[in-house]
């Protein structure tokens, strides 16, 4: 029984309690009434009966514990963003790849050896900023496998891992609009994507340098380049690296200029439902194991070139986040 049912139910037996002690002098039943004890009524459980079985829907639609659910099928549902190079993207053949799926195929890995499993199949989900977080909840998706910021107002619907990486907001401009910080933007069209952090990160760069440009919102970041490449934008404010993933695959790169001002802090992690505390743990476990191994080196390098350049924060969170067993 979940914690619903059970508060439901003590409710319930409360009431029957404050009944049976309330011993009215003078009892005044309607027809079809009958006293059982101590003034409770048939009426009185017949009521407390009804609120139980419409308890049960409620719990039946309860999310069962992660690691429960994918020992009872033999696999895992992994959401992935399309466009979000080198985090989370689709291959030349269609296959989810980039730096962030990569860390969830060795979580998935040691949950495998955890649950002692033959095998375990991976589902993999594609999902967006508009619609990541309800998949979670509704449990479409059990893990999140993108380039998601950790902030205090997603806290409030979900759970996130360790950090996997620290980025910042910036600016993908066309050389021809001549835009290379925030303070270039006024009357600029600028493309973004809505309820990001990156929206929030522009709207105080543009408040602080006094600069109104027209913002014109877009699907996701394939769609952030195509306006600059057929002329409909001036600029794409993202993430500085999935900047770089994008202008990595302009068709004129020579026409692209990707600013080198940084307005927002954006700590990435891994993101799954709130609550599930076995789950969590398995999942930072890994991410520990990969860290503390040193095991975390080549995956970074496949994505982001040398170690020896990694930047300091990032080097950084790969230590502190190095937990013991």
């Amino acid at each position: 029984m979940s914690d619903g049912a059970l508060a439901a139910g003590s409710a319930i037996a409360s009431r029957l309690v404050s009944l049976g002690s309330s011993r009215p002098s003078v009892a005044f039943l309607l027809p079809g009434q009958v006293v059982l004890a101590s003034g409770v009524t048939m009426r009185s459980l017949l009521a407390a009966s009804a609120l139980l079985v419409l308890a049960g829907p409620a719990v039946a639609q309860e999310i069962r514990p992660t690691l429960d659910k994918i020992k009872e099928t033999g696999a895992v549902s992994l959401g992935y963003r399309e466009t979000s190079r080198p985090f989370s993207f689709l291959d030349a053949d269609g296959k989810p790849t980039g730096y962030s799926v990569d860390l969830c195929l060795q979580v998935a890995a040691a949950i495998k050896q955890s649950l002692k499993l033959a095998d375990l199949k991976i589902n993999w989900v594609p999902a967006t900023p508009a619609d990541r977080v309800s998949k979670l909840v509704k449990g479409t998706i059990d893990l999140e496998c993108g380039s998601t910021t950790i902030t205090f107002g997603r806290m409030e619907q979900v759970a996130f891992s360790h950090m996997i990486f620290v980025d910042g907001a910036s600016l993908l401009a066309t050389v021809a609009s001549g835009v290379g910080e925030v303070k270039d933007l006024g009357g600029k069209r600028v493309g973004l994507v809505a309820n990001t952090t990156t929206e929030k990160a522009l709207a105080s760069a543009l408040n602080a340098a006094s600069v109104k440009p027209q913002i014109v919102n877009v699907a996701d970041h394939q769609d952030g380049l195509k306006g600059l490449e057929e002329g409909r934008l001036d600029a794409y404010a993202s993430d500085h690296l999935l900047l770089a993933g994008l202008l990595a695959t302009a068709k004129d790169r020579a026409k692209l200029r990707l600013s080198g001002e940084i307005i927002s802090y954006e700590p990435y992690a891994l993101m799954m439902r709130r609550g599930d505390n076995a789950f969590q743990a398995q999942v930072n476990r890994a991410l520990s194991a990969l860290y503390r191994s040193r095991a975390i080196v080549p995956i970074y390098e496949k994505w982001f070139g040398s170690y020896t350049q990694v930047p300091q924060l990032v080097n950084a969170l790969y230590l502190l986040h190095s937990w013991p067993e």
